[in-house]
């Protein structure tokens, strides 16, 4: 199905050089398959909101959540050493 879409969004890709309507058409067909057909964008949303007796959908998604906060920790961390070392290395740029 996904390879159908995509082959659709170029085939209006295509068309677009003759009217620029469909290059419009086609990126509305990418945002929708994007937003609501790709199997992985609402696969964390509805197995938690289900309340059912899977357990094994809501161990999945709770650890891809943990890695997606751990890199967030990470880059923020990160953030704050180099904004750390600029403020001690130049203590005139900074703004009081």
């Amino acid at each position: 199905m996904g390879t159908l879409i995509i082959l659709a969004i170029l085939a209006l890709v295509v068309l677009g050089f003759n009217s620029p309507a469909w290059w419009v058409a086609a990126a509305v067909l990418a945002y929708l398959y994007v937003r609501h057909l790709r199997p992985d964008a609402g696969s964390t949303g509805s197995s938690s909101a289900g309340g059912g007796g899977s357990g094994g959908g809501g161990s999945s998604s709770a650890t891809r959540t943990d890695s997606n906060y751990r890199a967030y920790r990470e880059r923020r961390d990160r953030m704050a050493k180099w904004e750390r070392r600029y403020r001690r290395e130049r203590p005139w740029n900074t703004k009081k």
